[in-house]
């Protein structure tokens, strides 16, 4: 059980800064877990990867280590073979996806930048999986609209990832449902979002936490109340939400 750290005036000072990437209260807790379970496990390819995502100044968009390990598990699990990506980044969550698909397995892969992809390409490239990726620069809502439209992508997805705008996740979630097969994976990144869904209105916070957390809260909200879906909200990484279409 985590222990509460108070300050000179006895209040809980665990939330001073909401923002901290894990969500566990120890960090040596945390740095336990990667040390021993996900590090000793993770490809070369990904070790590369995560520590040259590292050096970049938005790192902190970076799926996490744990996070990474868990998809790759969940997309052996489920079998999957066709898988849909929106938000990129760098490609550490890609990366982990396309090692866990089979030979003939396809990412469609969405981010609206080109050039953070390509920081990454180089290392996906030589982890010889860059043939199941197809990539398509720009917003993903009018890509998921034309899917719709064409009405033949419907119930094709074994598994969706969604890891970008937070603001646009139920806007996502309205077309991905339809795209995603009966019995396939929705995992929506970010749902705990940096601890901010529980803390006081007064916290600190740094302003894109503040800006977001009432669009997660939303989407929360709408995922419980969903009944095409089964669900399960994990504390991996910065909150994952696992979503089981059903119907």
């Amino acid at each position: 059980m985590a222990q509460n750290v108070e300050g000179k005036n006895g209040q809980d000072l665990r939330h001073q800064e909401v923002g901290h990437k894990s969500l566990l209260q120890s960090d040596a807790l945390y740095q336990y877990i990667l040390e021993t379970s996900v590090y000793p496990r993770e490809p070369e390819c990904m070790k590369e990867l995560r520590e040259l995502t590292a050096k970049h100044p938005w790192n902190i968009m970076t799926t996490s280590a744990d996070e990474g390990q868990f998809l790759n598990m969940i997309i052996k699990l489920i079998n999957a073979k066709n898988t849909m990506e929106i938000g990129v980044y760098t490609g550490y969550s890609l990366l982990a996806t396309a090692l866990a698909l089979p030979e003939d397995g396809k990412i469609l892969a969405m981010d609206i930048n080109r050039e953070n992809y390509e920081l990454g390409l180089p290392v996906i490239e030589k982890a010889g999986v860059a043939h199941k990726i197809e990539f398509k620069e720009g917003p993903a809502l009018p890509v998921l609209d034309q899917l719709v439209e064409e009405g033949k992508y419907h119930g094709t997805f074994d598994f969706i990832f969604v890891d970008a705008d937070k603001d646009n996740y139920l806007n996502y979630h309205k077309r991905i449902i339809e795209l995603v097969k009966v019995g396939g994976l929705i995992g929506y990144d970010n749902t705990l979002w940096n601890g901010s869904v529980v803390a006081p209105p007064d916290a600190p916070m740094r302003k894109y936490v503040r800006y977001y957390r009432d669009f997660v809260l939303e989407l929360n909200k709408a995922l419980a109340a969903d009944p095409r879906i089964e669900i399960c909200m994990l504390p991996v990484g910065d909150g994952i939400t696992l979503c089981r279409r059903v119907s």
